[in-house]
């Protein structure tokens, strides 16, 4: 039986420009999780990071990435504003399209169970150039991200109590755009520093967490359906938005979509954690769909017990302080305070994934020489078995990133809606080259695994078409989410087009004349198969 039951000439057809194939070796049995590592050996790479993580942990990974309490609190307002109270449409839409996705990522999780799952995705299945754009293009919007999940301390930590306003008195200009940057700098050095302490302790630490927001959330819902005041028939309700507009209520319902696309995504962390999982290449696709699934019928249903419990669906703060009016409107300041820290753990939980999603992603791309200072990048601690430099690397851009929220603003908030954008193009980079090899009919699933079977084509053609036309939703040059505030600028409205290009064409640019002529695995990460025994006399 060969591993991944392909035949010599498709390999050869499918690879030919590859730095290393994945080569059908005899391999030596490795001891503890020789299966595991046995699988990495075929895609060249010698075993280095450290197998601790159950099935538990890989969930959590990917559901704290989600994070259903950081997204909803977060993002309630905005689609409440935009959409009215039928926006919650958009969140059964947006899984419909995102397990398209996921059940694609399950099928090549079980068949390259590696670490930077994204980078080493579209590599095997589009070539090194596909693989190092999707990369490249994930590692920033991971940083971009980790800035993003940081300032949410802002939006919950001063609401539970004015101590938190460090920075002034909250009324300043800029009072609240510094704090937040305080606050989400302490946050940032935290994951930095957890995760630089090795996976078992990030894992407990965010295992831990996830169960306190799994339980929060389920608690929230029970108390929103106790207090539910209106039927189901106030999903309908559009409050008369989108009238006089080219598309009607549609237009307004697609902007109001934002609100869930910008939460449902991050899912292929817990496969990004392939090489420090226990048999992951069976755990990590149920640890996907697990994620995905949960977030979706607990996001759905604090969003619709919320709509249905509000006291007054007309009330304006209903669309300026979202999710924590609700609340603490229908269930009182104290209960409200808790679900708020229990919010504060959530972001916390969230930031340490989204880290360690980055490393993971950043050391698979150093350890194929894709980055600068690759060889340092890759190097793994030998007392933490883990990856150092890139957890501090991460975690200083993150904070740089920060800082343009103080006297930039609306730079800020344009960076970040584009980083969700650039996460849904490198999924496209990678569902997109595997419609190309079903259709050549070069694509074949790990014998024994996650397999999707006669439905892959038709559900890869769907998860193509969604992540397209979803890209270009989120990236459309609307004024309200590009430009909400202050003087207007083309190159704010345009920001997503203008910034995802300069990142692609010029890390791309940067590839193609500097480091494309140094791709190769590095040699203290290079699988060496052993030699053959010498002929017999």
């Amino acid at each position: 039986m060969r591993w991944w039951g392909r035949s010599a000439a498709e390999e050869t057809d499918d690879h030919e420009h590859h730095e290393h194939h994945e080569h059908h070796l005899h391999l030596p049995h490795l001891p503890g999780h020789g299966h595991d590592d046995a699988r990495l050996a075929e895609l060249g790479y010698r075993p280095g990071l450290k197998r601790t993580l159950g099935n538990f942990h890989t969930f959590a990974a990917g559901i704290s990435y989600i994070s259903i309490l950081t997204g909803t609190f977060q993002l309630f307002y905005f689609g409440v504003s935009f959409g009215g109270p039928a926006y919650w449409w958009s969140w059964p839409m947006v899984f419909c399209g995102q397990l398209m996705v996921a059940l694609c990522f399950c099928e090549l999780a079980a068949r390259y169970p590696v670490a930077g799952s994204i980078y080493n995705w579209a590599k095997q299945l589009g070539g090194p150039h596909i693989g190092w754009l999707g990369g490249w293009i994930m590692v920033t919007a991971t940083m971009v991200s980790l800035a993003a999940v940081a300032l949410a301390y802002q939006i919950t930590l001063p609401q539970i109590s004015s101590t938190y306003q460090f920075i002034g008195d909250g009324t300043g200009k800029t009072d609240a755009a510094a704090n937040a940057v305080l606050l989400g700098s302490v946050l940032i050095l935290f994951t930095t520093v957890v995760n630089a302490f090795g996976v078992k302790l990030m894992a407990r630490i965010n295992s831990a967490g996830v169960m306190i927001e799994l339980v929060a959330a389920v608690a929230l819902i029970v108390l929103l359906a106790a207090h539910v005041t209106r039927g189901p028939s106030a999903l309908t309700e559009t409050q008369g938005l989108g009238s006089g507009q080219s598309l009607g209520y549609f237009g307004a319902f697609l902007t109001a979509s934002l609100a869930s696309a910008y939460v449902m995504y991050g899912f292929d962390t817990a496969s990004s954690l392939g090489e420090e999982s226990v048999n992951p290449s069976h755990n990590a696709p149920r640890a996907i769909l697990r994620a995905l699934v949960a977030s979706f019928l607990i996001g759905g249903l604090i969003l619709l017990f919320a709509l249905l419990a509000v006291p007054d669906l007309q009330a304006k703060e209903l669309s300026a302080d979202g999710l924590q009016y609700v609340v603490i409107s229908t269930l009182g300041s104290t209960i409200g305070e808790i679900v708020l820290w229990c919010v504060v753990v959530a972001i916390t939980v969230c930031a340490l994934a989204v880290h360690a999603a980055g490393i993971r992603l950043a050391f698979a791309m150093a350890r194929d020489n894709c980055l600068p200072a690759s060889s340092l990048l890759a190097r793994i601690s030998p007392r933490f078995k883990t990856p150092v430099l890139p957890a501090v690397v991460i975690g200083l851009v993150g904070v740089a990133i920060l800082l343009i929220n103080i006297n930039q603003p609306q730079i800020f908030s344009v960076i970040t809606s584009i980083a969700i954008i650039m996460i849904y193009v490198a999924y496209l980079l990678v569902t997109a080259p595997m419609l190309v090899r079903r259709l050549r009919g070069t694509w074949q699933p790990a014998e024994g695994r996650f397999s999707l079977g006669r439905f892959g084509l038709p559900v890869n053609i769907l998860a193509v078409l969604w992540g397209g036309a979803m890209s270009l939703n989120l990236a459309w040059p609307r004024a309200e989410v590009y430009n909400a505030t202050g003087p207007q600028h083309w190159y704010l409205r345009w920001g997503a087009f203008v910034f995802v290009g300069i990142v692609a064409l010029g890390g791309f640019a940067y590839y193609w004349f500097v480091q494309r002529h140094r791709i190769g695995v590095l040699a203290e990460h290079r699988h060496e198969p052993p030699a053959p025994p010498p002929p017999e006399p």
